[in-house]
């Protein structure tokens, strides 16, 4: 179960600290992501390292992927509406809004957060 994060606390701390805290954020959604589509992905830190080594190419194949991982969040619960911005995503990131990126990611989370929360916390396989 992961927890509904203020989407807004977190791109004001991104802001204040110069994006050091878009650096723990990144790390928290990828950790999430594996955790709601029950896929063994890279890890948070990993992500991290991959990212920086990489000059942020690894990020932009990584925002492609969590649209994939949302969308697989959403089918295995059955939401009405299943989406996958991925495209959007890496193209919000290219043009130097990864904050935007993050920022929708978030909302996505936060709905299968309180998704899961309205089901009992129930599993889902």
């Amino acid at each position: 179960m992961i927890l509904k994060k203020s989407i807004g606390l977190y791109i004001f701390l991104s802001i204040i600290t110069c994006g050091l805290f878009a650096l723990y954020w990144l790390v928290s959604m990828a950790n999430d992501l594996n955790e709601v589509s029950g896929e063994q992905g890279t890890a948070g830190g990993v992500v991290l390292l991959l990212t920086i080594i990489t000059c942020g190419i690894y990020g932009w194949y990584w925002l492609y992927m969590a649209g994939q991982k949302i969308r697989i969040a959403q089918t295995k619960r059955n939401f009405p509406y299943v989406t996958d911005s991925s495209v959007i995503y890496i193209v919000l990131a290219v043009v130097g809004l990864s904050i935007v990126s993050y920022a929708l990611i978030q909302n996505e989370l936060n709905k299968i957060s309180e998704y899961d929360m309205s089901n009992n916390n129930q599993n889902i396989q």
